[in-house]
């Protein structure tokens, strides 16, 4: 399957120019890569950004068959920290683990424990948001879950006890 076969667009969110993919901001691009045959279980690839708070914020969402890679970014294209969170047995807790990047910084620490809890999937997680940015960061973390939930990757929170 040809790359751009597989690009879906939205009216005005991209356009191709000499092989070059320009991309407009608060758009999404999404493109699916699948074997003839396949089951749907194919990689799928989402990028989007969104202003939140005088920021910038880049999302890359990389669903695989059992485990979703995310990146957030805030004003720039850094890889940041890495973490990595799983459902732990028998205890039915979650484990997150930092791969790359100080103790210190756990900004990520808590969106990927969040998305484990959400999806049932395991999380790689890459956070580049700035260290003592609560703000922006719970902004980051609820724009991601919007879009995990649209996609159906995320069940949506139950709203409470209906009278």
């Amino acid at each position: 399957m040809n790359l751009r076969e597989g690009l879906e667009e939205s009216p005005s969110s991209s356009s191709f120019s000499n092989g070059r993919v320009d991309v407009v901001t608060d758009t999404m691009n999404q493109f699916k890569i699948a074997e003839e045959g396949d089951d749907g279980s194919g990689v799928q690839v989402t990028c989007f950004s969104e202003v939140s708070d005088d920021a910038t914020l880049h999302f890359q969402i990389i669903r695989l068959q059992k485990q979703i890679y995310t990146w957030i970014g805030c004003s720039s294209a850094k890889f940041g920290n890495l973490y990595a969170a799983a459902p732990a047995r028998p205890s039915n807790t979650i484990a997150v683990s930092s791969l790359t990047g100080g103790t210190s910084d756990n900004t990520g620490a808590g969106i990927a424990r969040r998305l484990v809890l959400r999806t049932g999937l395991n999380v790689v997680l890459a956070c580049n948001i700035p260290k003592n940015s609560p703000m922006l960061e719970a902004a980051a973390e609820k724009k991601l879950m919007q879009k995990l939930i649209s996609l159906g990757y995320a069940k949506q929170r139950p709203r409470g006890p209906s009278s």
